[in-house]
C-alpha cells in the first residue's frame, strides 16, 4: 500500500483535545516584546518570561512551554497598519505605542501532530512501541518563505524520563512507511513540563 510522503518536519500542529474532544481554535494572545531578537514561526513551542511576554522556547531534552505559537499581530511601523502573519521575525520594530501579540495554543491538554526526525529535519520512523513515551526535541530554524516551524521529536530518545518536553500519545497511521514504522506522531506537552502545570512560577 502506497502512503503519503512526509519529507520534512513542519513544528507542532494542533489537532485535537485529550479524549477525542475537537480543537475548535480556542487560543490566547499574548505580548511578545518589543525588539524581541529571536523569530518564532508557526508550530513552535513558547513560555512566558518573568515579564509577562513570551518568547520561543528553545529547549531540547527540557524546556517549559506554556504553549505553541500560530501567528503574531502588530501595527507595521511604516504603514500604521496592523499586520496578521505566519511568523515573527526577529527585532521587529513596532509603531509607537502599539504591542505585538502571538496567537497561542496553550491548553495543557490540546494534542498536536510533529515529525519524528534523526539529526536536524531527516524524517526518521519509530515503531507503535513509543507510543507512552516521553521524548526529546529538535530546534531547526522555522521558514521565512512559508512562515512554518521546522521543530521535530527526536527518534532514538525516547524514554520514560519525566524530564522531556514531549509525550507520545499516538502514531498517524496515515503516513507510516511500514507495517510498524511511524514518521508522524500525535503528541502533547508533558504535563509536568507545561507552564500551568508546573509548580514551580516563572
Amino acid at each position: 500500500m502506497a502512503y503519503p510522503t512526509v519529507s520534512a518536519p513542519y513544528g507542532l500542529k494542533p489537532v485535537n483535545l485529550i479524549g477525542g474532544q475537537v480543537f475548535a481554535g480556542a487560543t490566547r494572545m499574548m505580548e511578545i516584546a518589543s525588539g524581541y531578537a529571536t523569530s518564532i514561526f508557526y508550530g513552535d513551542l513558547v513560555k512566558r518570561i518573568s515579564d509577562g511576554t513570551i518568547e520561543k522556547d528553545t529547549g531540547t531534552t527540557t524546556a517549559t512551554p506554556c504553549g505553541v505559537f500560530l501567528g503574531v499581530s502588530f501595527t507595521n511601523q511604516s504603514t500604521g497598519t496592523i499586520q496578521q502573519q505566519q511568523y515573527y521575525p526577529a527585532s521587529q520594530a513596532i509603531a509607537s505605542g502599539s504591542k505585538i501579540f502571538a496567537v497561542v495554543a496553550d491548553d495543557p491538554d490540546t494534542l498536536f501532530q510533529v515529525v519524528s526526525c534523526s539529526g536536524t529535519t531527516t524524517v526518521a520512523g519509530m515503531g507503535i512501541s513509543a507510543i507512552g513515551n516521553n521524548i526529546a526535541l529538535i530546534q531547526n530554524a522555522g521558514s521565512t518563505t512559508t512562515g512554518n516551524s521546522k521543530v521535530a521529536i527526536d527518534e532514538g530518545t525516547q524514554a520514560t524520563t519525566n524530564t522531556l518536553p514531549i509525550r507520545i500519545i499516538d502514531v498517524v497511521r496515515e503516513t507510516a512507511t511500514g507495517a510498524d514504522t511511524f514518521v508522524e506522531f500525535i503528541v502533547k506537552i508533558n504535563a509536568t513540563m507545561h507552564q500551568y502545570n508546573n509548580s514551580t512560577g516563572v
